[in-house]
C-alpha cells in the first residue's frame, strides 16, 4: 500500500514544507484539493456529509491545484502529485489539456489527474458551463484530454465539444494517469471503463469495501480486469496499523491521510506539529507496512 498526504484546508504558506517532509518520510504522493470559489448560497447539498453541509467556509484557503503542483514540484524531486479531485464540469477540456501537459513536464512526469463532475450547480453555471448534462460532458471531456495529451495533430467532433485539427507541444513524455472520483454507480462505471483508477471521498470501511468489489465486477465487464488500477481511499473509520492493513486487504492501493489529525493537530495547526505528525505516522504505520 502507498500513502498520499492530504493537504486540504491547510494554510498555503505551509504547503512547500509539508511536501518536503512528506517526501523525506516516504509518502508516494500529495493529494491536491480543488475548489473554485465559495458561493454564499448553494442550490444543491454537498454529497459527502450526513446533512449535506459544507465542512469549510468562505475563509478556508484553497490554491489552484496546477499552480500548487508546479510550486511543490520545484521544491521536491521524487514525490508525485494528483488532483483529488478536480472539478471537471466547470472547465473547458482543451484549456485543461494545456495545463495538465505543462504541469506534467514541469514536474518531470510526477502528475496525475483525478477528476469528478462537481456537485455545485453554481460552480458550473457561474463559469459558463451547463450543469444538467455534466455526465455526458464529463465523458467527452475525458476523451478530449486523453486525445490531446496523447500528442500529435488531433481533432474531435462530439455533441458537447467540437474542434478541428490542433496540436499541443510538447506532449507529455509519459502518459498522464487519469483517476475518476464519485460514489454513484455511473461514476464507478466511468472509472472502470476509461480511467487508470478510482478516487474516493470520505467513506466508511464497509462502504469502501462494497465499492471496491463493485469496481472489480465492472472492470471485468469492460474487459479491463488485468490492467493496473489504483484505488485511492479516504477511509474515516479504519486507522492505525491494523486499520490500514484492513484497507490494503480490501484492495486499497493508495491511502490518503492527514497524519497530524491522528495526533490532535487541526487543519490550521502549527507547521512544526504537522511535520511531527507526518514523521510519527511514517514511523508507526508506513515503515511497518512497507
Amino acid at each position: 500500500m502507498k500513502f498520499s498526504l492530504g493537504i486540504a484546508l491547510s494554510p498555503l504558506d505551509q504547503l512547500i514544507d509539508l511536501a518536503r517532509t512528506a517526501e523525506e518520510c516516504g509518502f508516494a504522493s500529495i493529494a491536491l484539493p480543488d475548489s473554485l470559489f465559495y458561493s454564499e448560497e448553494v442550490s444543491a447539498k454537498y454529497p459527502y456529509t450526513p446533512d449535506g453541509s459544507r465542512f469549510w467556509n468562505a475563509e478556508t484557503p484553497w490554491a489552484d491545484p496546477f499552480v500548487t503542483a508546479a510550486a511543490l514540484g520545484a521544491a521536491t524531486s521524487r514525490i508525485r502529485f494528483y488532483t483529488q479531485v478536480l472539478k471537471l464540469g466547470p472547465r473547458n477540456p482543451v484549456l485543461l489539456a494545456r495545463q495538465v501537459g505543462s504541469v506534467a513536464h514541469l514536474t518531470g512526469n510526477r502528475f496525475g489527474l483525478g477528476v469528478g463532475l462537481g456537485w455545485s450547480p453554481e460552480e458550473s453555471l457561474w463559469c459558463g458551463a451547463p450543469f444538467a448534462d455534466r455526465g455526458a460532458r464529463g465523458d467527452e471531456a475525458i476523451e478530449v484530454l486523453q486525445l490531446i495529451l496523447g500528442g500529435g495533430m488531433v481533432e474531435y467532433h462530439g455533441k458537447h465539444f467540437d474542434f478541428g485539427r490542433l496540436q499541443m507541444s510538447p506532449a507529455p513524455t509519459e502518459p498522464v494517469p487519469i483517476y475518476v472520483g464519485g460514489h454513484a454507480d455511473v461514476a464507478l462505471r466511468r472509472a472502470a471503463r476509461i480511467a487508470d483508477g478510482w478516487s474516493s471521498a470520505m467513506m466508511k470501511f464497509k462502504d469502501l469495501r462494497t465499492v471496491i468489489d463493485r469496481l472489480a465486477v465492472l472492470r471485468a465487464e469492460y474487459g479491463r480486469a488485468d490492467r493496473p488500477f489504483e484505488i485511492q481511499a479516504v477511509c474515516i473509520d479504519r486507522f492505525g496499523l491494523d486499520g490500514f492493513r484492513q484497507q490494503a486487504e480490501a484492495g486499497v492501493t493508495d491511502a490518503i491521510v492527514v497524519p497530524w489529525r491522528f495526533y490532535g493537530t487541526g487543519f490550521d495547526g502549527d507547521l512544526a506539529a504537522k511535520q511531527d505528525g507526518i514523521r510519527r505516522f511514517a514511523d508507526e504505520v508506513m515503515t511497518k507496512l512497507s
